[in-house]
């Protein structure tokens, strides 16, 4: 059917010629071109640098001399590169092979896989779990599948980009209320009452300041206006707690939360996956009307074997992750202490806030220059005025790993002017 016809027909150029499609061409490419120059010149430019190593603290990346300090991943508990976590990944690899080339319901559904979602269930104190490619898989399936108009939702206002999207897709009434804010949230329940199921969506642990939700007051509010708790777990599952279970088990309310999003992706071993973790019966429906499960391949194996053995690491001992809060305690006071301000508390997301986004950006491959890997954050990923250098503390950190980022940063930010 194709033989014949002209190369710039095959191209899109369009019937009677190229001219108009070229033309349409050279304007998309005329507004792109001044869109990226507003970013360049805004001091917004996100580049990518490339490591040549595995993660962890410390890395190798292209184009640098030497070993680099890596104080932005969010490898918490440092399992990325855990020799028995690479081990399992690669044991499952030789099993099961390198993916299912499939969705889940389809042919895509292996025993490890079923074994996962049950340890996570287990882990979270939860009836059942479901697996999806990604966290921001997780947060696009849920809210579509199990709230529909009659029902609404309720949303903190700084709430990850994945938690704001997956909402956008359902039909549900929208309510917004401010950061943190439970007068304003329980305004906005009073507001809801009118709506079938009322349901409070928040993240656990807010990935861009590091504060932590008032999960027992938002507990105390759904229980008052009958709401169900929703909470995205990313930035707590591992490390937060007693035994890592998270923000609802640091505050003491995991028989009030309902619902739970996380990630394999960052403490659980730092590859890839999501899951929801909740009541039998809404697992059982997002099998069902998930989006992102049904149309998603599978997990890898590798991912899961990984993701599996982080876990059963973590479960045989808390002593990794309770080794965070003093080496967080220790970066946050000495920034303090040289003038910096450092926001959240007592979260090894330690977010320097700067302000001007050129100078987060200057500053962070300043930081570079001298074997310090941090990155800057500005507008869209926070809000405008609002850049920062996102420090991440890791339980592999050393002390000295420490001292030597709060010196580097105390020599850049004295010589842009960002303390005195």
């Amino acid at each position: 059917m194709w033989r014949g016809r002209p190369r710039s027909w095959a191209l899109g150029a369009g019937v009677g010629g190229g001219p108009r499609a070229q033309s349409a061409l050279a304007q998309l490419r005329a507004r792109l071109e001044g869109q990226l120059e507003a970013i360049r010149g805004a001091g917004r430019w996100k580049s990518e640098r490339i490591l040549t190593s595995k993660q962890g603290p410390r890395v190798s990346v292209e184009g640098r001399p030497g070993v680099i300090l890596n104080f932005c991943a969010n490898n918490y508990l440092g399992l990325s590169s855990h020799p028995e976590v690479i081990q399992a990944g690669l044991k499952v690899l030789e099993q099961f092979g390198a993916g299912l080339s499939s969705v889940r319901f389809i042919c895509g559904t292996q025993s490890i896989h079923k074994a996962l979602e049950e340890k996570i269930a287990d882990f979270h104190q939860r009836e059942d779990a479901i697996l999806y490619p990604s966290c921001f898989d997780a947060n696009a399936g849920l809210f579509e599948a199990l709230l529909t108009p009659e029902d609404a939702v309720l949303s903190d206002e700084l709430n990850h980009a994945s938690i704001i999207d997956g909402i956008r897709l359902c039909k549900a009434n929208k309510y917004r209320y401010g950061h943190l804010d439970m007068g304003d949230l329980e305004a906005k329940l009073r507001e809801a009452q009118k709506h079938r199921l009322r349901l409070v969506a928040t993240d656990g642990v807010f990935s861009m300041d590091g504060d932590i939700a008032p999960l027992r007051e938002i507990c105390q509010l759904a229980q008052k206006y009958k709401a169900v708790v929703f909470i995205d777990e990313c930035h707590a599952t591992g490390f937060l707690g007693p035994s890592g279970r998270g923000t609802d088990e640091l505050l003491g309310v995991m028989d009030q939360v309902t619902i739970i999003n996380s990630t394999l992706g960052k403490a659980l071993g730092g590859a890839s996956g999501g899951y929801t973790t909740g009541p039998r019966d809404l697992i059982s429906l997002l099998r069902q009307q998930a989006r992102p499960y049904l149309f998603s391949n599978s997990l890898p194996p590798a991912v899961v074997g990984c993701a599996s053995k982080a876990l059963d690491l973590l479960m045989e001992s808390d002593a990794i992750a309770q080794s965070m809060a003093a080496k967080t305690l220790q970066f946050r006071s000495k920034m303090e202490a040289a003038g910096f301000t450092i926001s959240g508390t007592e979260h090894p997301i330690c977010p320097v806030m700067l302000g001007d986004a050129r100078l987060a950006s200057v500053m962070a491959e300043d930081m570079l220059k001298r074997g310090i890997y941090v990155i800057g954050f500005s507008y869209p990923v926070v809000p405008k005025g609002k850049a920062r250098i996102r420090v991440q503390i890791s339980a592999v950190h050393s002390e000295e790993d420490i001292d030597r980022c709060v010196e580097a940063f105390v020599e850049v930010g004295r010589q842009h002017g960002a303390i005195p």
